[in-house]
């Protein structure tokens, strides 16, 4: 499995929380790693759920928590239309090269927005009206990305039979 950065075991809230999120989000792309694009394409039965599919959902969930609910960007986000099946599918045409790629730009906007404010700041655009700071946002979208990563973990065994942390 390809490296992936370290987890600390002391800092602050900030640090620790962002470590463990940064940790997942390597995790997902490594457990992409060694695979063809028409396996990771492939819906691993009894589920539809494919590997790529799935790494297309955690990039909207990034887009849509971070850019999204908190920043108040205009972005696509299938989420807010509710077009929940959009965010799973992968068109023939996509590569996983490209669909990693605009994986790593949208945790690099992720990350960028979570620098520039404080974990009370609060979401300019909270889906059910109520408030919702930075810090719910982050801890949302790293337990989204851990679960995930358990999916990729089945899938993954199931495609070619690797397995690990």
């Amino acid at each position: 499995m390809a490296a992936r950065p370290g987890r600390p075991r002391v800092g602050g809230e900030r640090e620790l929380l962002s470590a463990y999120l940064d940790f997942h989000r390597a995790t997902v792309l490594a457990k992409l790693t060694g695979l063809d694009d028409d396996v990771l394409r492939r819906p691993v039965a009894p589920t539809t759920m494919s590997p790529l599919g799935l790494l297309r959902h955690l990039t909207f969930g990034e887009r849509y928590w971070f850019s999204y609910v908190f920043a108040g960007d205009e972005v696509d986000v299938p989420q807010a239309l509710g077009d929940q099946d959009r965010e799973w599918q992968v068109g023939p045409d996509e590569s996983a090269a490209g669909l990693r790629a605009e994986y790593e730009a949208q945790v690099v906007r992720s990350r960028a927005v979570l620098a520039a404010h404080g974990l009370d700041d609060l979401a300019r655009r909270p889906p059910d009206g109520e408030p919702h700071s930075l810090r719910f946002v982050l801890v949302h979208v790293l337990e989204e990305t851990a679960r995930h990563v358990g999916h990729l973990d089945v899938l993954r065994e199931a495609l070619d039979g690797t397995t690990g942390e």
